[in-house]
């Protein structure tokens, strides 16, 4: 054990600055091994014993001899080995292991910067011990006088206000995971909110983590919870309470004044995305794993959770069972479509869902009183061409007043909203995810009033409208995808229940081009089987094509089809041979059997985990965007101009925070060929952060890959 535990604290050590490393690389070399085998003259230990302060070493040497040292490790071996989720099985409990090295690890990097920035500014900030639980108690009572000065103002308040109760009343439960199932439209944000803030009072926790699946959507939530929890009034606590954390602008090969400036998720509420909690899960470098000690002892509320990346699905499961059971946290997958992470392989780690974890009572009932749309899904030979969606659309928009038409892809929606536009004098808006957040947030402003005052309106969008984005048309036409997207996408329809049965047409679109996405096809061959089925036999999904019955037999579907996928499969040309990141995170076995072919005779280390490769390889999705910061509007051009002349590295990271509004991520190849055309430019001499030239932003579609002219803008 104490070799274990040696390997362990040296394996935090070395890696602080680059990182964790691999222990075994893939090939079967000891890197860990070799790393820690430095002679002293290239690792000048004995300088810097010599040089190190004597209390500092007293101190050392007494924890390093400490018998506690050993046994609090001890301890924390076994409880994994004999937890719910890894008892009798290898692999997990090596993965938690190793989970166990990230989280010791994120200490010590989160305290290393920490102090190391205290002693650039000039003074020492005195270290304290485990930091005691925020006051929970006046920002539950801020969302308590919220919520009952709110005012019914439709039919479907009444059931909203249920779901919030139901959610008050389980926040007294146990710590552990539970389960939010409402569909769209159920007022989710506020009662998991509810849930999280008493649950953390309830138990002492040390902080509500709030993940969203989308970038387009955080701010507006964040803003909904700092405007009651963190209200201008409340002087004490004004600004401090809710952190809003999207990506990293900045370039990820970090400098020294980048690590410095990396935050650390330390505030009471931290509204971020699902990226960046499976980043600091299992991401490369330091800036994403020194946040990972902040999911101890934490309320984790996954939103949208059926967005999950299929390849994760295995590493994530086990990295749940690892915050529940041994960090004290409790996490809410909270969705309107569960994706059954409770029923996949359980040799590989399946979600620890037991009875009792689901708040709502009767979920299949609830779906029944919150039904507010008929999907239809009409068929045409070929798929429907765009010219016919466009003119569905419109005739949509002229019986109901509204239509929203939601589509798979970018350029999709750019030649769907030109057609329609064609056809009609109504307002027409556009939204894709290559517009700034400003300029999407703008368009929502200008749809959402005319939404309420019942002034006509038409919105073309990539599916970024469908998860959580409050709007409420009267009319949904949705080209085909995944049974859970078509669920989202119909939450957009008649959501307060005004208008008696809203209509939601679901289309094959002839002109789709979809060879690279491969999640997006599956998904719509699942759920063209389950409309087929509905049209056939209606009764067996309960006679809602959007209710439980339909969406448990979907995903059981659509897992089972992508088994295989769920342990993250990686390639020799990405790791140096075939594998899985599920198995060089846990166990390392092909690498472990090289070592010992290599050596025979000889034990391999304690730890075997490839961290440093794993985490190289892992992409939460298949090609990473680079924000390149855009010149939207006055805002957006005084911040390009003042990172440009911005020297001091503090002004630098003020302005990257506000800049985050005004940046599109850009995937590898596109930003190439923008490069290549002179459209982007690094905001200084050698820097990796980018802005765009102003002639490749339209005002209607965002960023294009060619220059556009002055257009007539006709949504205002």
């Amino acid at each position: 054990m104490g070799g274990l535990a040696g390997q362990i604290l040296a394996l935090c050590v070395a890696s602080h600055h680059s990182g964790l490393i691999d222990c075994l690389t893939p090939q079967g070399q000891n890197e860990f091994g070799r790393r820690i085998g430095k002679s002293s003259d290239r690792t000048f230990h004995d300088e810097v014993i010599a040089s190190c302060d004597a209390e500092v070493m007293r101190r050392v040497m007494a924890i390093l001899h400490s018998r506690e040292l050993v046994e609090a490790i001890r301890t924390t071996l076994e409880a994994i080995c004999n937890s719910s989720s890894a008892k009798g099985n290898r692999l997990i409990q090596q993965q938690q292991i190793g989970l166990l090295v990230r989280f010791l690890f994120s200490c010590v990097v989160d305290a290393d910067r920490a102090d190391t920035a205290s002693f650039e500014r000039g003074h020492l900030v005195a270290r304290k011990g485990v930091p005691n639980p925020p006051e929970w108690a006046p920002l539950a009572e801020r969302l308590e006088a919220h919520i009952a000065d709110l005012t019914p103002k439709s039919p479907i308040d009444a059931v909203r206000k249920e779901i919030s109760r139901h959610c008050l009343e389980a926040a007294h439960r146990e710590k552990g995971l539970h389960t939010l199932t409402v569909p769209t439209g159920g007022g989710k944000t506020l009662a998991s909110l509810r849930f999280a803030l008493h649950h953390a009072a309830q138990h002492g926790m040390h902080r509500v983590i709030y993940a969203i699946p989308y970038t387009s959507i955080i701010d507006q939530n964040a803003e909904v919870a700092r405007q009651i929890l963190d209200p201008e009034g409340m002087r004490a606590s004004r600004g401090r309470v809710v952190l809003e954390h999207h990506s990293n602008l900045t370039p990820e090969t970090q400098s020294w004044h980048d690590k410095r400036r990396c935050e650390s998720w330390d505030a009471p509420v931290v509204f971020t995305t699902n990226v960046q909690v499976l980043e600091a899960l299992f991401g490369a470098g330091t800036r994403g794993a020194r946040r990972m000690h902040q999911l101890a002892r934490a309320v984790i509320i996954f939103d949208e959770i059926q967005t999950l990346p299929v390849r994760c699905v295995h590493l994530f499961n086990n990295a749940i069972s690892f915050l529940v059971e041994q960090c004290g946290s409790t996490v809410l997958l909270c969705t309107a479509t569960q994706p059954l992470l409770q029923g996949v392989d359980h040799r590989n780690g399946a979600m620890q869902v037991r009875p009792g974890c689901e708040i709502m009572p009767n979920v299949a009932e609830l779906f029944a009183r919150l039904r507010r749309v008929d999907v239809v899904s009409p068929s045409k030979a070929g798929g429907w061409a765009n010219e016919e969606i466009a003119e569905l659309a419109v005739d949509e928009c002229k019986q109901a007043e509204s239509c929203l038409v939601v589509v798979n892809t970018k350029a999709m929606a750019a030649d769907v909203f030109g057609k329609v536009r064609e056809r009609t004098q109504i307002p027409v808006a556009h939204l894709s995810t290559n517009m700034c957040p400003a300029h999407r947030k703008r368009v929502l402003r200008i749809i959402r009033h005319r939404l309420l005052h019942r002034k006509p309106i038409l919105c073309v969008s990539t599916q970024l409208i469908e998860a959580g984005v409050d709007v409420d048309f009267g009319s949904v036409v949705r080209c085909t995808a995944g049974l859970d997207s078509i669920a989202q996408a119909a939450g957009r329809c008649n959501r307060h229940g005004e208008r008696g049965v809203g209509k939601v047409h679901v289309v094959k679109a002839r002109e789709e081009r979809l060879s690279s996405l491969v999640d997006l096809r599956l998904g719509q061959e699942k759920a063209e089987r389950v409309l087929a089925d509905f049209k056939d036999d209606p009764g067996r999904y309960d006679n809602d094509l959007l209710g439980p019955a339909a969406m448990s037999w979907y995903f059981e579907n659509y897992f089972f089809a992508r088994a295989t996928e769920m342990a993250y499969p990686v390639s020799a040309a990405e790791v140096g041979r075939d594998d899985t990141l599920l198995n060089m995170l846990s166990a390392n076995t092909l690498a472990t059997h090289d070592y010992c072919q290599r050596h025979p005779g000889a034990s391999p280390p304690h730890l075997r985990q490839a961290f440093a490769t794993a985490a190289k390889a892992f992409e939460v999705i298949d090609a990473p965007t680079r924000g390149v910061v855009v010149p939207y509007g006055r805002e957006g051009r005084r911040l390009v101009a003042e990172l440009c002349g911005a020297v001091d590295p503090e002004r630098q990271f003020s302005l990257l925070r506000s800049a985050q509004q005004f940046t599109v991520g850009v995937f590898p190849g596109m930003l190439q060929r923008l490069g290549q055309a002179g459209a982007v430019h690094p905001i200084q001499t050698g820097s990796d952060i980018f802005f765009l030239d102003p002639c490749y932003y339209s005002p209607e579609f965002g960023l294009t890959n060619e220059p556009v002219g002055r257009m007539e803008v006709l949504l205002s």
